[in-house]
């Protein structure tokens, strides 16, 4: 009943209306672009290839452009270079001095900072379109090459390159249209969508394994019932925070007593969302690529071990979460200024002294928030290998997608339910003026 109230609301604000016919549009026109493939491709020959790679490296990056990059499309890169360019970004804010003031200058700093994200997605997408060009070169199965024989070496290279960028350039303005004159996270909602056109064809094979006994109905139904409670953790864990509690000091203010009052400093279990698996797959991605172009024996090797879904993999994956998140964490909350200004807003932790002690408590609720937080991102990021390893679940999306999936329905939904609070609020504001008139 409530879902059906919230959608006779959203009927009636035209607005909202509008915002999320144009979010609905402009994800159609990525999907459109999904399908629009790149010259001098022989698309038989890829097809082969990837069956041939279903659960490597191919497939997992694969996941993010919903396709595209199987297909070998103009959309093919996605918007993974405009992700690796935001997180190097903001990571690099805490080191250099010059970034750090200028996120600190408001909109006009937040512009810049935007400005060098976008020139850094443009140099990632022409490195790694040219990889991709050079890798494409290589492949083949059977006998039969990826790229056409009649295709010039360097010309193709080119073209791949300069179709490619052009595509990440053209989905990264999607994602900001949608942000702007949608609703919710335009780049976000981008990637869910890639990932949720890859469930249909995953569930068809699914119940095709079935069908032929690979799988039986007692393993399907003990898949499902995981998933769910896997969703339902990711959307517990996500939406949880400790509450640090907080009290202000009465003060004098003329013949007045004010403060006294008491609130809660909110600190999130996972401060610091789906970047650290992202970033961490991101870079474990190339020492993978790299090892696939050598003929080395040993060095093939170490490669295949660093495919997604191997030991050697979940390890250093799960590793690289823990360093991330607790570096992303350092990066967004800082003890000592939270305990400064608490301190000198008058401020203060019941039990705790002002100062130095309350940055030192604030350290340790933090370090054991992020320590938790790791344990929940790397048990849920790697669950998806298990399920594929002891029952042979052909999912095309892991934990990471799971962790986007829900994180970007939760966020969208959030920002649905405040739009429509604030045009009843204005509703009612205006209601009352009128009525006020009459007297």
């Amino acid at each position: 009943m409530a879902m059906l109230e919230t959608l006779k609301n959203i009927s009636r604000i035209e607005e909202l209306r509008g915002r999320i016919f144009f979010t609905l549009m402009m994800l159609v026109v990525f999907r459109i672009g999904a399908h629009i493939p790149v010259p001098g491709i022989n698309s038989a020959a890829l097809a082969s290839f990837f069956n041939a790679n279903a659960r490597g490296l191919l497939s997992h990056l694969d996941m993010f452009s919903g396709g595209a990059l199987s297909n070998m499309t103009i959309f093919a890169l996605g918007i993974v270079p405009y992700i690796s360019a935001s997180i190097i970004i903001q990571l690099l804010t805490a080191v250099f001095p010059f970034l750090e003031r200028l996120q600190k200058e408001g909109e006009a700093g937040r512009r810049k900072i935007t400005q060098y994200t976008r020139y850094g997605t443009i140099g990632l997408a022409i490195v790694q379109g040219y990889g991709i060009a050079v890798g494409l070169e290589s492949m083949g199965l059977d006998g039969q090459r990826v790229v056409m024989a009649d295709m010039n070496s360097w010309a193709f290279r080119f073209l791949t390159v300069l179709t490619l960028t052009a595509g990440t350039a053209f989905v990264m303005w999607l994602g900001e249209q949608i942000s702007e004159r949608g609703i919710g996270n335009g780049i976000s909602l981008i990637i869910f969508a890639g990932i949720v056109t890859g469930i249909p064809a995953a569930t068809l094979q699914t119940w095709s394994l079935m069908q032929t006994g690979e799988i039986t109905l007692f393993i399907l139904i003990l898949v499902l019932i995981i998933i769910v409670v896997v969703i339902g953790a990711v959307i517990y864990f996500e939406t949880a925070n400790r509450k640090i509690p907080v009290q202000y000091a009465k003060r004098m203010q003329g013949n007045q007593m004010t403060g006294g009052q008491y609130s809660h400093l909110p600190l999130k279990i996972n401060a610091s969302g789906v970047i650290p698996p992202i970033f961490a797959s991101s870079i474990l991605a190339f020492p993978a690529t790299i090892t696939g172009f050598t003929q080395v024996e040993w060095v093939q090797s170490i490669g295949n071990q660093l495919a997604p879904g191997r030991l050697l993999y979940n390890v250093v994956f799960v590793a690289m979460i823990f360093f991330f998140c607790f570096f992303y964490t350092a990066i967004q909350y800082n003890p000592a200024k939270i305990a400064e200004e608490l301190k000198r807003h008058g401020g203060y932790i019941p039990g705790i002294r002002p100062g130095q002690k309350t940055a030192e408590y604030l350290n340790m609720v933090l370090s054991r928030l992020t320590f938790g937080g790791a344990i929940y991102l790397s048990a849920i990021c790697v669950m998806p290998s298990i399920l594929y390893l002891y029952f042979k679940v052909p999912f095309s999306f892991g934990g990471t997608a799971v962790l986007i999936v829900v994180g970007v329905a939760l966020d969208t939904t959030q920002q649905i339910e405040t739009f429509l609070l604030n045009q009843n609020y204005d509703g009612f504001t205006k209601k009352t003026k009128k009525r006020r008139r009459k007297y």
